[in-house]
Formats: structure tokens, C-alpha cells, sequence
């Protein structure tokens, strides 16, 4: 009989089992772009907003959760009610217990309680005498979710008293905040975060009212030197994929009024109900500063103010006869000849065609002394007088519509202004229509640089082919005629 080899089936071989990653459950991760840039921001003051939909209340109550481990770590979340703390329980209670395991909520208290002994406490602050509740406490981290729901800076401003700890517990000290635009806070939320600098840049913090840089009081060892640094962090529906796949979240937005959709899709902290130019837009009229060639004109023009505030802001024409602002000066209790010094200094070199000022300060007002725009003509800080006939103003504010609409042919507006222009980029888009003459502007508003920004587009501001500098030619060539540059 024959023999018969016996054999064993083949069997597929099992793919190899990646240990990594079945040891590696992930529980939280952010979405990248700003919420990643959320929580690995280093400031000590940071706002996460923006539009609708862009996973800040998520990110808010995740940023807490790397110093649950450590014994000393105290922190506070709060917001403006008790039924607006629900949701954010919710999500922390969805997170916190898979991330940190052991970790208890005592409802009663609304805080949680690590095992470390580490706490975060989930609380409100209405009115403003609520933040004497925390009076005498020390939190590490300090959270508010929707900021701008606190109508004045005083609770945000009242609760830097309260962010301390000691130097060996290793903590730093953060105070965190997300909003979206709109709201009883919107303007000093605005004031605070957005208008000091450009989106997602770290600037040192200012003072809300004043805008100077908070610095160390006087006979402090680091006296003069700024405190420390903020940073605003812009959010989008569309930094959200959860959210943004389907289209259907996007489509409510987008069936709200345009003042609401520009707020909650596009986050536009720009747009204000009664604005009296809501086309400004900081996608389209704001841009990043670039070398100007030396041929094209330059000009400046100034709404003068000892007591309130000097706006000045100087011009430039591109050759498609764009204007550009490319810099701005906003300062208060300068005298008429300082500001002549201030400003010749700032143009040292350059060459201004020419200044456009206020025709009232030429006035006498009772005096017989040169008037103020003579006494910065003696300075050498030419001038000469804005339009102010009957009807300027209205005239004006018509040819600014005009220069920020975009021009059918070049495609771009009118009118830009560099990213440096902040406080011109702020007030701009600010400035409420005069309820008893919808055809301008409300002057009791904060309007210096609106008039500065006015006396110049009325100039008539051109570029042509006579702005060529045929001095500045570098090449061997040299032109007959000076005039026409051949």
C-alpha cells in the first residue's frame, strides 16, 4: 500500500496587531487650526471666537483637563447663568471621567474633584456684585464661556484679582475665553481682544477705554514694562468638520437676516446694527502691509483734538487709483506744536505731497497769536484746510461708500488700509448713523479718524504719470527732459 503524505491546511497569516495603537484610546482630540491653536496658546489672556459651530465649547472645557493631575491646580469655569452651565456640564461629564479616571462630581457644588485633589469648579457670575462670591479664592485657570454676554469688562477685569498661585505648584496662569460676536459685551469684548492687532497674533494687553499698554506701576522693580500678553483666536463653522460635512447647519445660518448671519457664520466682529458702513469688511478692505514704491503720491490728513483724541492717517495712490492708509496716529493731550514734531519725525525721509487739517483750527479764537495750524506750519508740518462748506460732510461720508465698494473692473475696493491701521480698522465699521440725519454719521461718536479719513478721500487724490521720479532711476540711463521723463 502506498503511503500518503499527510499535510496541514493553510491558514492565512494574521496581520500583525499594532500594540500602540489598542493601548491608545482617543478620547479627545482637537480639530486642527484654531483649536488646536486654543489650547497650545501660552498668553495669558486668550478669546476663542468667531462663528457659530466652531467647537469653543468643546475646546473650553478640554483645556482644563492637563492640570486635573495636578494637586495644586484650582479652576473656575463660569458663565453669565446657572441654565447656561448646563450644557457645559454635559460635555465635561461626557470627557472628564474617560480622560481622568476616579474623578468625582459633586452636583451640589457643581466641582469636580480629581483624584489628585485637583478642582474645577462649573459656576456663574450674573450681575457684577456676584464676583464677590469669589472673593478671597485663588484659581490657576480661569474660564468664561460666552464673554460677551457680560455686558461690562468689570466681572473678566474683577477676576485677573483672583488668578494666583504658587510658584512651586509649576501651574502658569491662564485666563480663557470663548464668545461669538454679538451680544451686550460686544463692544468692550471688541475693544479688548479683536482691535489691538491682527487676528491670531500675540499682542501685549491694553487698557479697554484708554488703549494704552497695561504696564508695572511706578516704583515697582519692573516699572514701565508691559504685564502681560493677549491674543484673540478666530473660529469658523468650517474648523468644525462634525459640523460643517453635512451643509445642514451651515443652511440655518445662512437663512438669518445678514446682520445675524455675518455675526454667527462668518464671525464678523465688524458688522453693528445702525453701523453707518456696514459694507466694511475685513476680508476685503484690510490688508497686509507691503513696500510702497517711491513714486506713488503720498498724503496725510488730520482731525486735531486736545482733549478728546488727534486722529492722523496718511495716504497713498496706487497707479489703478486705489487709495491705501498705510499708517495711523490716535493720541490725546498733544499740543498742536508736539504733534507737528511727532509727525515730522515719523516722516523723516519720506516725501508727503501734501496735508489736509481741520479748517477750523486756522480760526482765532480770541487771541491774536498765530491759530494752531499756523503755529505746526511754523514747525514746518505743511497744511492746508479741509472742506468744510455746507454739505461737506454728508459729501464726504457718500464718496467713503463709494471707496469701499469694489470696482467692477479691478475687482479690488476703493479704498484698503494695512493691518497696522488698527484703531482706524475698529472705529470705522463703528460709527452709528445719526438717528435725527440718517445721511451721517453720529458725531458724538468716537469719529476723529472717520473725519481725518474724510478730509482726505475729498481732495481728489490721483495718480498719474507726472508721479514718476525720475531721480530715483537707478539704471545708467539719463532723460532729456525732467518733465516727461524720456
Amino acid at each position: 500500500m502506498q503511503d500518503v503524505e499527510l499535510t496541514t491546511p493553510a491558514t492565512p497569516k494574521p496581520a500583525p496587531i499594532d500594540v500602540e495603537k489598542v493601548q491608545r484610546e482617543i478620547i479627545f482630540e482637537p480639530n486642527p487650526g484654531p483649536q488646536t491653536d486654543f489650547l497650545a496658546s501660552t498668553e495669558q489672556e486668550v478669546l476663542y471666537g468667531g462663528s457659530a459651530g466652531g467647537g469653543k465649547s468643546y475646546a473650553m472645557v478640554a483645556d482644563p483637563v492637563r492640570y486635573l493631575n495636578n494637586p495644586n491646580a484650582r479652576m473656575l469655569l463660569v458663565r453669565r447663568s446657572t441654565e447656561e452651565l448646563r450644557e457645559l456640564i454635559s460635555v465635561s461629564k461626557q470627557l472628564y471621567p474617560k480622560a481622568i479616571p476616579g474623578i468625582k462630581f459633586m452636583e451640589r457644588d457643581k466641582t469636580w474633584v480629581a483624584p489628585s485633589g485637583a478642582t474645577l469648579w462649573m459656576s456663574y457670575l450674573d450681575r457684577d456684585d456676584d464676583v464677590m462670591r469669589y472673593q478671597g479664592q485663588a484659581f490657576n485657570w480661569i474660564g468664561f464661556d460666552e464673554l460677551t454676554q457680560w455686558p461690562t469688562p468689570y466681572p473678566w477685569n474683577y477676576m485677573r484679582s483672583r488668578l494666583r498661585t504658587t510658584k512651586a505648584s509649576g501651574l502658569p496662569l491662564y485666563m480663557r475665553a470663548t464668545s461669538n460676536p454679538g451680544g451686550p459685551g460686544h463692544q468692550w469684548v471688541k475693544k479688548t481682544f479683536i482691535d489691538p492687532a491682527p487676528h491670531n497674533n500675540s499682542f501685549w494687553a491694553t487698557d479697554t477705554d484708554s488703549g494704552e499698554v497695561i504696564c508695572w506701576p511706578k516704583g515697582h522693580s519692573r516699572e514701565g514694562e508691559p504685564l502681560f500678553k493677549r491674543r484673540f483666536i478666530p473660529a469658523t463653522l468650517f474648523d468644525n468638520p462634525y459640523l460643517a460635512e453635512d451643509g445642514m447647519y451651515e443652511a440655518n445660518l445662512l437663512s438669518l437676516p445678514e446682520h445675524q448671519r455675518r455675526q454667527l457664520l462668518e464671525g464678523d466682529w465688524d458688522i453693528n446694527e445702525g453701523a453707518a458702513f456696514p459694507e466694511f469688511n475685513r476680508h476685503i478692505h484690510v490688508v497686509e502691509p507691503y513696500d510702497i514704491p517711491s513714486s506713488w503720491t503720498k498724503f496725510r490728513a488730520c482731525d486735531y483734538g486736545y482733549g478728546s483724541h488727534t486722529g492722523v492717517v496718511w495716504f497713498t495712490v496706487t497707479p489703478s487709483e486705489q487709495l491705501v492708509v498705510y499708517r495711523e496716529l490716535y493720541v490725546s493731550k498733544v499740543t498742536a506744536t508736539d504733534l507737528a514734531d511727532m509727525i515730522l519725525e515719523i516722516e523723516d525721509g519720506e516725501k508727503i505731497r501734501y496735508g489736509v487739517l481741520d479748517s477750523s483750527l486756522w480760526h482765532n479764537r480770541g487771541d491774536t497769536g498765530p491759530s494752531l495750524a499756523e503755529q505746526m506750519i511754523l514747525k514746518g508740518c505743511r497744511w492746508r484746510p479741509s472742506d468744510r462748506s455746507r454739505g461737506s460732510r454728508i459729501a464726504g461720508k457718500n464718496e467713503l461708500h463709494r471707496r469701499l465698494q469694489v470696482d467692477e473692473f479691478t475687482e479690488e475696493p476703493r479704498l484698503v488700509f494695512f493691518n497696522n491701521c488698527t484703531n482706524t480698522i475698529s472705529q470705522l465699521p463703528s460709527i452709528p448713523l445719526d438717528k435725527n440725519n440718517p445721511e451721517d454719521v453720529d458725531t458724538n461718536a468716537e469719529d476723529h479718524l472717520y473725519d481725518a479719513l474724510r478730509y482726505g478721500i475729498m481732495t481728489r487724490p490721483r495718480s498719474n504719470i507726472f508721479d514718476f521720479d525720475v531721480s530715483s532711476q537707478s539704471s545708467g540711463f539719463q532723460v532729456s527732459d525732467s518733465t516727461f521723463g524720456y
